[in-house]
């Protein structure tokens, strides 16, 4: 019996380790949630449903993350109506999301700095 619940244990710790939460205060979960915010087809999809005066938000869901190619992934649900339109996972690091089906999505275009911006950081 002690050897399951050590194997059960050192499994728990395993899995723990690959999905563990930045040290970075709220900011992971603000970009995981920005992230999905900001992709083109959940652009329009919330601004269409926004015009019909429908409520459009993101569910973050830390409580299942999935672990695909040896990345943990956090589960963001866009959500109208409370029916969910579409659940996606996105690393913590906010730099990788998948599609329900585990596939790469295109990340939003990179926004450009400003001049200001430019000259500050020379």
């Amino acid at each position: 019996m002690h050897r399951l619940g050590l194997a059960a244990l050192i499994w728990c710790a395993t899995f723990a380790q690959a999905c563990e939460y930045p040290d970075q205060g709220n900011m992971p979960l603000r970009r995981a949630v920005t992230r999905v915010k900001l992709l083109p087809e959940t652009e329009a999809w919330s601004a269409y449903l926004r015009k019909t005066g429908v409520v459009v938000q993101y569910a973050l869901l830390l409580e299942q993350p999935l672990e695909h190619g040896g990345r943990c992934y956090w589960t963001v649900e866009a959500i109208a109506e409370g029916k969910v339109w579409r659940r996606f996972y996105v690393t913590p690091d906010g730099k990788r999301v998948l599609d329900e089906e585990r596939r790469p999505v295109a990340a939003p275009p990179a926004t450009r700095r400003s001049a200001g911006a430019k000259a500050g950081a020379s």
